[in-house]
């Protein structure tokens, strides 16, 4: 896990658009995988027993609204400048326009694009159907295009920084 560690942070953070509470997904995660080490028939897949505890904790979290859109900081966040590089401005506005989006719309698009998972391997992840999974990630495209506009054409490589 130590190796996968960064990519499953980078995936709950996009899901959940907060580094603390990426952390502490993660971190559930592990602990949700540790305790069912003994019963993983293949562990070979644990990262993929972690990405749906993830996935499904991070939903669960949702639900129960556990998470809410309050964010604590030590200091106000900077407002832009005149100067700003086009890809750091790309970037929030991708991850804002993420965070704008449904919790289910999110998870799936960050596990079909930024995981780079199939839909088979998503609809597993998410504990849906392939079609459910096809609906979400249709709706949240159409949705990221309206609200991006013509930043819609930028190359997700360009906005989402791995």
């Amino acid at each position: 896990m130590a190796a996968r560690s960064p990519a499953l942070h980078r995936a709950a953070y996009l899901m959940v658009g907060d580094v603390g509470l990426a952390q502490d997904l993660v971190q559930e995660a592990l602990t949700k995988t540790y305790v069912a080490w003994p019963r993983l028939r293949d562990r070979g897949n644990a990262e993929a027993y972690t990405r749906k505890a993830i996935t499904t904790t991070a939903i669960s979290w949702f639900r129960r609204k556990a998470w809410n859109n309050e964010r604590s900081t030590e200091r106000l966040p900077e407002r832009q400048v005149a100067g700003h590089d086009d890809a750091v401005a790309g970037r929030e506005l991708l991850r804002t326009a993420l965070a704008a989006l449904p919790p289910r719309q999110r998870i799936a698009l960050v596990l079909r694009y930024y995981d780079d998972l199939t839909e088979a391997q998503t609809a597993e992840a998410m504990g849906c159907a392939v079609g459910t999974v096809k609906s979400q990630v249709s709706a949240a495209l159409t949705k990221l295009r309206a609200s991006l506009g013509d930043a819609a054409e930028l190359p997700l490589e360009d906005v989402i920084s791995r």
